[in-house]
């Protein structure tokens, strides 16, 4: 092997080593998991039932403008329980904001309209005047 073809091979396992290396070093707590129906940390949580009961529907960090109303494209409850599989629009009672770094406001329409919720970081409570009136939620960091 000559003496550019070796140091090109050099190069390309140390930059592979270094990104395997940082990887492995991010802190997983910071992370949201994937939308497995399951209120983990770093998570926005809508509920199908009042006070926390029935199935979860789970969303990292990320603005929502439309939860959609059919299926197939629709974001649907996850976890086990009442509403597992049905479409989260316009059948949520309650939500959990488990973000440590976000409010979330959830709208009464598709694209941010309406009134809305806010929860702040830690918040969680029934949805009131918009239980089973909910299209979207919009994520916005704390100043």
């Amino acid at each position: 092997m000559n003496t550019i073809v070796r140091r090109v091979v050099q190069a390309s396992v140390a930059v592979t080593g270094s990104i395997a290396l940082l990887a492995s070093v991010a802190p997983a707590s910071t992370a949201a998991t994937a939308r497995n129906g399951i209120c983990e940390d770093y998570e926005f949580c809508l509920y199908h039932g009042a006070d926390f009961t029935g199935s979860v529907s789970d969303f990292g960090y990320g603005s929502i403008p439309n939860y959609g109303s059919s299926q197939p494209g629709c974001y649907e409850y996850k976890g086990p329980g009442t509403g597992q599989g049905e479409c989260v629009k316009n059948n949520a009672r309650s939500a959990r904001n488990r973000t440590h770094i976000h409010v979330v406001k959830i709208f009464y329409n598709s694209n941010y309209g309406g009134i809305n919720f806010t929860f702040n970081p830690g918040g969680e409570a029934n949805l009131g005047r918009l239980t089973e009136e909910n299209a979207s939620h919009f994520f916005e960091l704390v100043s």
